[in-house]
């Protein structure tokens, strides 16, 4: 038996590949599994968008390596994205970097900034991708708390009684995932500074600014963020173009092109089809935003319905694509989530999943149709 990396040791399978086996198992045997557990949008991207990835098929150049950096006109209409939709400026030249999808770019910043024995600071709960990759790359997750009572914002006093000599990292990630929370411009301001104070690259994670969000915001907007901020963004849920993998790393030169210099080595570009699908997408108008969100609305109506049922209770000001709900006193997550799972065929994903800060709740998508959620509440 050939003896695996030793990175590998701290490193499980993804919950969600794990699971959706067990889904798949269950389905195989009959088992009428409703899944609200994937944030995978089931609606359809902007028209114009897959009919430009059609008709570029034919286009001269169309299916050969396509540039590391994108083609010029995306990273162009990236820009002028930000500027329409944060009122941010950067450069499509040398401050945009289109990626294979946003969880691409954890990996490719990390590999680009980090040595082994190097620590990061990790949100809990938060998105699982920052702890495992830091721990593939032998560096240090160190994780700072999240809770309720602090509207899920990061305490800075605790923080800066922390160790951070060895910290090159900090995750932040808002409109938050999982709880939905946002933050305010006090909190953006204190992140630049604390950042600058002990030379932290901050990286803000932003995918759900559009979902049920009225005041999208970017790291960058905010001042001095360029000197130790880098974002990233995705079409992911604002477009409903998950499985396009197109995302995009936007910040000053010299961080960008540190990441550059990674990603080249590691792919051959972005499918010019994709790429071409992408820029209409990002071409849409407010009135996209408007109608995706109007379906969002209903979805989540029902959603709390549905949580009702269950005894749960959730945050009606929270945004993005999921509804984090807190379960009634001395329930485990996860024995929970498994009950629903196998007296009502229903998956949802237990809080702890994404940290110890999750345990005593779960997480239910909004990306499933109203006739299926009203049929979860039936079951319930």
């Amino acid at each position: 038996m050939i003896e695996v990396a030793k990175r590998l040791k701290n490193v499980e399978e993804y919950y969600f590949s794990k699971k959706l086996r067990e889904v798949a198992l269950l389905k195989s045997q009959g088992k009428p599994i409703i899944n609200l557990g994937i944030g995978s949008p089931d609606l359809a991207p902007p028209f114009k968008a897959s009919v430009s990835l059609q008709d570029s098929l034919l286009d001269e150049g169309a299916h050969k390596y396509q540039s590391y950096q994108g083609l010029p006109e995306l990273r162009e209409e990236i820009s002028n994205f930000y500027k329409k939709q944060y009122r941010v400026d950067v450069s499509p030249q040398t401050e945009v970097l289109p990626l294979l999808g946003s969880k691409e770019g954890i990996m490719h910043i990390s590999m680009a900034f980090l040595n082994k024995g190097d620590k990061v600071l990790v949100p809990n709960p938060g998105y699982p991708t920052y702890s495992s990759v830091t721990k593939l790359l032998e560096a240090k997750p160190i994780y700072y708390d999240l809770k309720e009572d602090h509207n899920w914002l990061p305490n800075f006093s605790a923080l800066e009684r922390l160790d951070l000599s060895r910290v090159k990292i900090m995750w932040i990630n808002y409109p938050h995932m999982p709880t939905g929370s946002n933050a305010d411009n006090k909190f953006y301001d204190k992140v630049i500074a604390f950042g600058k104070r002990h030379n932290i690259l901050i990286v803000n994670d932003n995918p759900y600014s559009f979902i049920l969000n009225e005041k999208p915001i970017s790291i960058l907007r905010y001042k001095d963020a360029k000197e130790v901020c880098l974002e990233l963004n995705s079409l992911s849920k604002t477009f409903n173009m998950a499985g396009w993998r197109v995302g995009m790393l936007v910040g000053n030169y010299d961080l960008v092109n540190a990441v550059l210099r990674v990603k080249s080595n590691m792919d051959s570009g972005m499918f010019y089809g994709i790429q071409k699908g992408a820029i209409e997408a990002l071409r849409c108008s407010d009135m996209w935003f408007q109608s995706l969100n109007s379906v969002y609305q209903t979805r989540r109506q029902l959603v709390w319905k549905l949580a009702d049922s269950l005894k749960c209770v959730y945050d009606k000001y929270a945004t993005g694509l999921f509804v984090w709900a807190k379960l009634p006193p001395n329930i485990k997550s996860e024995e929970f989530t498994d009950l629903v799972l196998k007296e009502h065929s229903i998956f949802i994903t237990p809080g702890t999943v994404f940290g110890s800060n999750g345990e005593g709740y779960v997480r239910f998508s909004l990306c499933a149709s109203e006739d299926i959620i009203k049929e979860a509440i039936a079951r319930v």
